[in-house]
């Protein structure tokens, strides 16, 4: 049976939304700008990026080349695998940022003389760390070929050979061309999402409180969870608009790859939006002016958008900060999105992040509703 009452709250605060168009104009039109300024951000060195390793070979010489990566602070070696596939998946679910494959006759090559290849792979996905990574492998291989000859010219007295030893070959996936506004883009609309529907969440509850109004609600017949649907759903349709806004307007002008399910990232977008909406919800229950509601707000907001890797690689905070990273809602949908949209898998490479994301919404959103429910008592 429709719900006539529900439908006469929603359409009401529809209302209340297009009478207010400097607000309207701003939600649609801050999107714009903030894709524009963010898609063009500078990029930061890392430190400690997860290593896979495919050693085919188990020979000395391969673990003294792992032994090399292992010494320098730029990566670390974090799963030890078995096959490519189990490579590519750590890669494509984002555990790790880099593989490494040692093939089987490296060792060999090398004691015989010759020249060896290694395959490195990096993702692209987010040009900061793999710009980073690239100069490091390289790097390092480098400094071991170069040992590689002294170690040769000390015991034989050879003439100094043309070519290196170790021959890293490097592939970037994803991304190869590093482009920066690949990363940054979905990281907008992560932002929007995060910030945005908080905030005006948050503000519009008060607002009503502020002019009077929610008292005038209360005495109808409507139920509590009417309220607080009808409160959140306008600004639930307005983030996922957002959401299509900066997806297309970023595949458009800046050529940001579309690879993944877009009902899928929609769907997905909906289950964050429980964590961003819930905190605007609690925020407008402990506040009595809406200048309160956006302090408290972004108090809660600017952790999270520090720590979700949104404006500075995780690889490039301290481990403290690591840690305190994985209660940030926004860090999980910002690899869902990236990862959808830039690799174009399925739930099950991010199914970890969207039990998380699922944990996280519930959670904020139980005990928001709970607490905004008490205060309307």
């Amino acid at each position: 049976m429709f719900n006539t009452r529900l439908f006469s709250l929603i359409r009401k605060e529809f209302i209340q939304i297009t009478r207010d168009p400097r607000t309207l104009a701003l939600v649609i039109i801050i999107p714009v700008m903030q894709l524009f300024l963010l898609g063009y951000a500078a990029n930061n060195d890392v430190r400690n990026v997860p290593l896979a390793v495919l050693d085919q070979d188990r020979s000395p010489e391969a673990r003294a080349l792992l032994d090399a990566y292992r010494a320098a602070d730029y990566f670390r070696i974090a799963y030890d695998v078995d096959s490519e596939d189990e490579l590519r998946a750590l890669i494509d679910g984002g555990k790790a940022r880099a593989g490494l494959i040692i093939p089987p006759d490296y060792g060999r090559q090398l004691h015989s003389g010759g020249s060896a290849q290694v395959a490195f792979i990096l993702d692209g996905s987010d040009p900061t760390v793999a710009a980073t990574a690239l100069s490091a492998a390289k790097l390092i291989g480098q400094s071991k070929s170069t040992e590689i000859m002294s170690e040769r010219l000390a015991r034989r007295g050879a003439v100094l050979q043309t070519t290196l030893p170790v021959d890293v070959r490097t592939q970037v996936w994803y991304n190869p061309d590093l482009v920066n506004a690949y990363f940054m883009i979905p990281g907008v609309i992560g932002m929007i999402l995060y910030a945005i529907t908080s905030i005006l969440t948050a503000t519009a509850i008060v607002r009503e409180r502020e002019r009077g109004t929610i008292e005038q609600l209360i005495v109808t017949p409507i139920r509590s969870w009417e309220l607080i649907v009808g409160k959140l759903l306008p600004y639930t349709t307005l983030a996922l608009f957002n959401t299509v806004e900066v997806l297309v307007i970023g595949a458009w002008w800046f050529h940001v790859p579309v690879r993944g399910s877009v009902v899928l990232l929609l769907a997905l977008s909906a289950l964050f939006l429980m964590s961003s909406l819930g905190i605007g919800l609690f925020a407008s229950s402990i506040a009595n002016t809406q200048q309160e509601a956006m302090l408290t707000v972004w108090m809660t907001l600017l952790p999270g958008i520090f720590l979700s890797g949104f404006f500075f690689p995780l690889e490039a905070m301290p481990p403290i900060l690591r840690y305190l990273s994985y209660l940030m809602p926004l860090r999980y949908y910002l690899a869902i999105i990236r990862t959808i949209l830039l690799k174009g898998v399925g739930i099950a490479e991010i199914q970890n992040e969207i039990i998380a994301l699922a944990i996280f919404g519930v959670g904020i959103m139980t005990a928001a509703a709970l607490r905004f429910r008490k205060r309307l008592d």
